[in-house]
């Protein structure tokens, strides 16, 4: 996995598929940059080796073609500062003459932003045509989008048959996340704690399934706690619940039971009487929450409760938030939960966050910098740690 520290770009056009996927306001302005400032070491490495390097990422879901509110050309000052003023041209096109001759004309030092790769349907297609147009425009190619790893995408994989073995390689980025995850996943140092929250038990089947085969303990919070608690005959009021999972909930409490894999639900929840910031609020034990009232947060026992596990763990998994915590009557969980993360984390633990929401609570909370490692992919984690494999990296590795 070295190879791209390794690497000497000096005099070559490196195509590097990069996750510049980030949201943006009405005014277009970004507002988290999470992704874009993964990358740049990656880039600096390349253009510091004395090579040029050429950006191609996609942008939102264009449906009909190129669409103006979809246009990378949105990230440019941005990009330009973040790589401290360094030269940055933009092609209105990702292939063509005009994004040929502008790739030819680059020089060491310059960097080249491809205009959105979604412009064309090709794209998510895997069209080989359509990347075998875009692998002609680098010299090397490095894939640092580990986002989109689990897409087989023209530009995430099949475009990597189109460059020789040494001619290949994981950037920074990638390099980092699959460490990071194989560390969790295949070196976990015992007691091993996964942290599983959001909406849905249907989403987060597979994993919970894969980590009975290796954490010691799973705590289960967000809206799908309330799932498992019904599935134990609990009462849970207005509460998020899948009744066509419950079944399912019972198997894997049950699997977790055989394996010696404890299970830690929620004690007690922060009630309200409607999902809103206004909503008049209360505790309840989580198995006997009243009807007309929802479980929104986890309660101050349950908080209690999951800090004990996660300061005694070695390594920790974090997808997934504890409630509501875009709301602030509903953040105190989820914000008590990165304490311990990051309390267990100074204390030798080795940490992985990823997933959308529990990457953006980490940073609301000011946490990044505080656990070991943030991850940039949301659905390309969840499926590596299902046990997939990814297109993005299995095109890298052949």
């Amino acid at each position: 996995m070295s190879k791209f520290t390794d690497h000497n770009f000096k005099g070559q056009k490196a195509l590097i598929r990069v996750d510049f996927n980030v949201p943006l306001d009405t005014s277009f302005h970004i507002t988290d940059d999470t992704r874009m400032k993964a990358t740049i070491p990656t880039i600096k490495k390349i253009l510091a080796d004395g090579g040029s390097v050429i950006l191609m990422s996609h942008l939102g879901r264009p449906k009909d073609g190129p669409a103006d509110k979809y246009s990378l050309k949105h990230l440019l000052n941005h990009l330009i500062k973040l790589l401290d003023g360094a030269t940055v041209k933009f092609a209105a096109d990702c292939i063509g003459e005009e994004a040929y001759n502008d790739a030819k004309a680059l020089q060491p030092g310059e960097v080249l932003l491809l205009e959105n790769l979604r412009f064309y349907k090709e794209e998510e297609k895997g069209d080989t045509a359509f990347a075998e147009k875009l692998s002609k425009l680098g010299d090397v190619y490095v894939n640092d989008a580990f986002g989109t790893a689990h897409r087989a995408h023209a530009s995430t994989a099949v475009i990597a048959q189109f460059f020789p073995g040494d001619k290949k390689m994981f950037g920074l980025v990638m390099e980092g996340e699959v460490a990071s995850a194989e560390k969790v996943m295949h070196k976990s140092e015992k007691p091993f704690t996964a942290i599983i929250g959001g909406a849905k038990v249907s989403d987060k089947i597979l994993i919970i399934e894969n980590l009975l085969e290796r954490a010691t303990d799973i705590i289960i919070g967000g809206g799908m706690a309330y799932t498992f608690m019904k599935a134990q005959g609990g009462s849970i009021g207005n509460s998020l619940c899948e009744d066509d999972r419950l079944d399912t909930a019972k198997e894997l409490l049950k699997k977790a039971e055989e394996k010696g894999v404890c299970i830690h639900l929620p004690s007690d929840s922060v009630i309200a009487d409607k999902f809103a910031a206004d909503a008049n609020v209360s505790s309840a034990p989580s198995g006997e929450i009243p009807e007309g009232w929802m479980g929104l947060d986890i309660g101050m026992n349950a908080c209690i409760q999951f800090t004990n596990c996660i300061k005694r763990s070695k390594t920790i998994l974090w997808n997934g938030p504890m409630g509501v915590f875009e709301m602030e009557k509903f953040q105190h969980g989820t914000k008590e939960i990165a304490t311990a993360v990051a309390a267990a984390t100074e204390a030798g633990a080795f940490s992985l966050v990823g997933g959308g929401d529990s990457v953006a609570a980490v940073n609301q909370f000011g946490f990044a910098d505080k656990v070991s490692y943030v991850s940039t992919g949301g659905g390309a984690l969840l499926e590596y740690f299902e046990g997939k494999v990814l297109p993005g990296i299995a095109a890298i590795n052949e």
